[in-house]
């Protein structure tokens, strides 16, 4: 579908078209000399950020965050939704295989309310508010990490806790791949030669939302360590107590495998005192053993 969003009369002329088909791609494409290869990357869906100059043109492919992606959503289409942009002097065209309502509020408010005058303000608007569709999940996210930190610290360490941090890691580490790609765009947009108030908004809003998931990525690799580490000394406390318990029971076994070899001539026998006598070292050896063991601290 092809939608007029603004008409020369505004200054400049702005074409928005949602989930093309082939042809309209092509007509597109022809009648507004559209380079094959740009309409190639326009057309896959997974393809990353990038900025390249043509020609006649400027084109761009941008991604913002989707509004509810799933708790288990870990790859660059499930979380992240693709837009494309074609920028000349006076014209802008924006090609989606979505609806994406942001869109429609920066063409109420910039276009009917004449707020933006430039095809390059509108440019610079749709990026702003695509970088913040990155803030949301930015809040839900540290949320989750502090659960998690309290669950892995002050509870008992499940399974399902493993999977959800991998599962958060693997968002993040999505959403910072398309923030790093995403700043040649804004470089370019924020040029030195065309620089504006709305231009540094725009480079200001990226830098805080790369801060905030550096942030994240940092806090979640060390609640990893954090969370393999209780782990390993909880396994390690563990064995120390089963080799404490293997300890008292060797000089046991010992004697019980002295007593249990059955032959004729052993006087302990045939004692009447020999089975008290038995116990009574055993628990000796293993009264040793206990104060041995915390005199060492080891208890």
């Amino acid at each position: 579908m092809v939608k007029m969003l603004a008409e020369k009369d505004k200054g400049f002329e702005w074409i928005d078209v949602i989930d093309p088909s082939q042809e309209e791609i092509q007509r597109i494409a022809r009648e507004y000399d559209l380079h094959e290869s740009s309409v190639n990357d326009c057309l896959q869906p997974d393809h990353l950020p990038k900025y390249e100059k043509i020609e006649n043109y400027t084109f761009i492919i941008f991604r913002m965050h989707v509004p509810e992606a799933d708790e288990e959503a870990d790859t660059l289409r499930e979380l992240t939704n693709k837009i494309a942009l074609f920028l000349s002097k006076d014209r802008l065209i924006t090609i989606r295989k979505k609806n994406w309502f942001p869109l429609e509020n920066i063409c109420d408010k910039n276009i009917k309310e004449k707020v933006c005058k430039t095809a390059f303000h509108v440019l610079n608007e749709i990026i702003r508010t695509g970088l913040l569709t990155f803030d949301e999940p930015a809040v839900k996210l540290t949320r989750s990490i502090e659960f998690l930190e309290e669950n892995i610290f002050l509870r008992h360490r499940k399974v399902s806790l493993l999977k959800k941090l991998y599962y958060i890691k693997r968002k993040i580490d999505v959403i910072r791949r398309v923030l790093i790609l995403t700043h040649d765009v804004i470089d370019h947009v924020d040029s030195p030669q065309a620089t504006t108030a709305y231009t540094r908004d725009m480079r200001d809003t990226y830098i805080r939302m790369t801060n905030i998931y550096d942030s994240l990525a940092e806090n979640t690799t060390q609640l990893f360590n954090i969370y393999f580490s209780i782990s390993a000394q909880k396994t390690n406390e563990i064995i120390r107590v089963l080799t404490l318990f293997s300890v008292f029971f060797m000089p046991l076994t010992f004697i019980v495998g002295i007593y249990g070899m059955n032959f004729d001539f052993m006087p302990e026998l045939r004692s009447r005192l020999g089975y008290p006598a038995v116990l009574l070292s055993m628990a000796l050896i293993t009264a040793l053993i206990y104060w041995w063991f915390r005199k060492k601290g080891w208890l």
